[in-house]
């Protein structure tokens, strides 16, 4: 029997790029090794490549003041080459023309459209343009939604958005994380000597965009007031303030051994962000063997308990300074075993896939929304 063909298509996909390219490039590898399926993605680059089974690309133009992202301006063009691509199944990973282009191709190819809901694309306009564009854009997402026969949410706090927009069809579908390369062999005493700091000095990692909604002021603020022996590294993109003397900025890690080096020798991870839809760096320093301290908002409390690390009042600094004094209260080994622990029952790549793979075999054996959802519930 021939390989059922999974095309993901994105606009979200960059050399410098996040989560959603950790998720897709990770899942090409893994289900590269599976038999029974062929995996194509559909991504914007710096030419056009079609190749069905690797990555193929549009070329699009630069987005400015982006993690490098490009935007492919004809979507008639998306369209065409993903019908090329002669899929069995789609899935897209965002609200764009991309995802139009899917729904267009598996209405005529009368196969199976699933959606990622990976980020809270009204709450992020709403945040810019007020809230009459916020609720224009719930409704265009319930709009758009609709057509497809699952949405995949990656946390419970996003199953409760979309049914909130009237997305009733949505299905938990968290991310991983692969546990061998965020690992705690990659802890060593460099990390303090590359910062030229005093083996007491307490080293806490921040690493992501420097974007609005990751609250980097609150960071900043709450490094302030810390002081020595504290010290703050921010691994991401470029910042034009000052930064005080126990905060070092270093460029963006894009190879995985690399990021996972510096998220292990840190002490722990920090992350005000309240925004976050899932998470995946708070994911990837737990299976480091490292604690977190992070704002109790949004997705994260999905993510830390008591045993693996701090929450803190979400956009207030001093609140965060008292957590991160407080987590050196605490036996950081222990919390970081823990950490690593949690990952390791619920996070792991392979669990994340098998569960997406069973959606995509139900599917394509002609399961509709109702038998999906009886079948489908958030886990522990």
């Amino acid at each position: 029997m021939n390989p059922r063909h999974l095309v993901d298509t994105t606009v979200f996909f960059s050399p410098t790029s996040g989560g959603v390219r950790r998720y897709l490039t990770t899942k090409h590898s893994w289900l590269s090794a599976q038999s029974g399926w062929q995996h194509t993605l559909l991504v914007p680059g710096t030419h056009h490549r079609l190749e069905r089974g690797g990555i193929s690309t549009l070329a699009g133009m630069p987005i400015p003041c982006t993690f490098n992202y490009r935007l492919p301006l004809n979507p008639h063009l998306w369209t065409r080459r993903l019908a090329a691509l002669a899929p069995d199944i789609i899935e897209t990973a965002d609200a764009f023309h991309p995802a139009w282009a899917a729904w267009r191709v598996a209405c005529e190819r009368h196969i199976p459209c699933v959606a990622f809901c990976h980020s809270n694309l009204p709450r992020i306009v709403g945040q810019r343009l007020g809230r009459g564009v916020e609720r224009l854009a719930n409704r265009y997402l319930r709009e758009l939604y609709r057509r497809f026969d699952v949405v995949f949410a990656p946390s419970r706090m996003m199953l409760e958005f979309l049914d909130s927009v009237g997305v009733s069809h949505a299905l938990y579908q968290p991310l991983g994380v692969d546990t061998l390369v965020f690992h705690p062999c990659r802890r060593g005493a460099w990390l303090r000597e590359c910062l030229g700091l005093r083996s007491e000095a307490r080293v806490l990692v921040y690493a992501g965009r420097c974007s609005d909604e990751k609250n980097l002021p609150v960071l900043l603020r709450a490094f302030g007031r810390l002081g020595r022996p504290y010290h703050l590294v921010i691994i991401g993109g470029a910042r034009s303030a000052t930064l005080a003397s126990n905060v070092t900025l270093v460029a963006y890690r894009r190879n995985g051994i690399e990021l996972a080096r510096w998220l292990a020798s840190a002490d722990a991870l920090v992350h005000a962000g309240t925004c976050e839809t899932f998470g995946l760096v708070i994911l990837e320093a737990m299976a480091c063997g490292r604690p977190v301290v992070a704002a109790r908002a949004a997705a994260v409390p999905e993510l830390i308990n008591e045993r693996c690390g701090l929450l803190c009042a979400p956009g207030d600094a001093i609140s965060l300074a008292d957590a991160v004094a407080a987590l050196y209260e605490q036996d950081l080994e222990a919390l970081g075993a823990n950490a690593r622990a949690h990952v390791l029952r619920y996070f792991t790549w392979p669990q994340v896939f098998e569960r997406q793979l069973s959606v995509y075999r139900a599917l394509l054996a002609g399961a509709n929304r109702v038998i999906l959802q009886q079948q489908s519930a958030p886990a522990g």
